[in-house]
């Protein structure tokens, strides 16, 4: 395997997150999105995006990169207190230390190489750096390996289920919550 590593974003990869983010949602969210989602997913729009979100510093993102190679990505920063709020709009003590992981994909040709569990330590360890104290991340019920993946680093699934549309589809997610010292086996 060439070498490794994970690195803050800059401008110039939003074309590669975006063709990631792509790629990956095509490939592993097939069963889990409209087909007419898939397909209407622009990279060009996803990249501007992906700039706004970079400049506006409400989120840090990282890539992973194996060799030359952009592989995978991951938006973290502070959670916003509605994603961490129970049912009932209670918002828990700890809401000011809450880190969210907003996204992490690694594209699939590259899965299983440990670059999830870099960005994911990555994000973490920028998160505890700035205060926070355990972390939040949705994903969809039907998502088994990215469920998995962080009960693996320690997360556990907190009982909350929110339900997005997706082009007139229900998609239901569940979130888990943790702290930011993981153990990715």
């Amino acid at each position: 395997m060439a070498e490794a590593a994970v690195r803050t974003a800059e401008p110039g990869d939003t074309h590669d997150i975006a063709r990631i983010q792509v790629e990956t949602w095509q490939t592993a969210y097939a069963d889990l999105l409209p087909r007419e989602v898939l397909d209407s997913l622009d990279a060009e729009e996803i990249a501007r995006i992906w700039e706004l979100t970079m400049a506006g510093g409400d989120a840090t993102v990282y890539v992973a990169t194996e060799g030359p190679f952009t592989v995978g990505f991951c938006a973290a920063g502070p959670a916003p207190e509605e994603e961490v709020a129970d049912v009932d709009g209670t918002v828990p003590d700890d809401a000011a230390t809450t880190g969210m992981v907003g996204t992490l994909l690694v594209e699939p040709r590259w899965g299983r190489r440990g670059h999830g569990g870099r960005l994911l330590a990555t994000a973490a360890q920028a998160m505890r750096e700035a205060g926070s104290t355990r972390g939040v991340v949705w994903v969809p019920e039907n998502d088994d390996v990215s469920i998995a993946f962080y009960e693996r680093a320690g997360w556990e699934r907190d009982g909350m289920v929110r339900t997005l549309d997706a082009d007139g589809q229900a998609l239901r997610e569940i979130r888990l919550t943790g702290d930011l010292d993981f153990r990715l086996t």
